[in-house]
């Protein structure tokens, strides 16, 4: 898989401690856990967390290695994909992030690197509609987040499902990538639901 993975960030803000955990295994609950490589979900994926977490992670263990403003996790989620933590200046402040990189990929670290800063520079923010609905996955609690199982039709077997509610206040599941852009917003933070769209990298 090396150079393969997508770099994606999966939540807008700075992330709690609570959600950072959370957020650590954000596929938890796919119907494989236990029977194959989750490598292709989780490398790529990365969010701001703050200072304190970051230090905080730095103590737990002896990190696997320590190149300059990043260290790597010793424990490795799965397969040769672990936690990367980032201290990054951007726009003239030190900000610190969480993102997965598969080791086996040896400029996997440093596109990452280079990715957060690209996409965190500048004044303006901004969203795109996949970081929108990465959002909202990171930010649902498990009971109302999943994945399509057989109940559902064969083309929708395995996809990320979130239970949204109907106007008479009725609870339905529905396929996270259909999500309109009403229901988008609905689901998202007051704070974040008029951020202007911009365009994937």
């Amino acid at each position: 898989m090396p150079g393969s993975a997508k770099i994606r960030k999966v939540f807008e803000g700075v992330a709690t401690r609570q959600q950072m955990f959370r957020m650590f295994d954000r596929h938890a609950q796919r119907p494989s856990r236990w029977d194959d490589d989750a490598a292709a979900l989780y490398a790529g994926e990365w969010f701001q967390i703050s200072e304190t977490d970051h230090d905080y992670m730095f103590e737990i263990l002896p990190p696997l290695w320590i190149r300059g403003a990043m260290f790597a996790m010793r424990e490795y989620l799965t397969g040769s994909v672990t936690s990367v933590f980032f201290a990054l200046r951007i726009d003239g402040r030190i900000r610190y992030f969480h993102g997965y990189c598969d080791l086996s990929d040896r400029a996997s670290t440093e596109e990452m690197r280079r990715a957060i800063m690209e996409r965190e520079a500048g004044p303006a923010r901004a969203m795109t509609r996949e970081e929108r609905l990465d959002h909202i996955w990171s930010s649902t609690a498990d009971a109302y987040r999943g994945y399509a199982g057989k109940d559902w039709p064969d083309s929708c077997c395995g996809r990320r499902v979130v239970v949204l509610y109907s106007g008479a206040g009725e609870a339905f599941w529905k396929r996270l990538d259909k999500l309109s852009d009403h229901e988008i917003a609905a689901e998202l933070p007051v704070h974040l639901r008029h951020l202007p769209s911009t365009i994937a990298a």
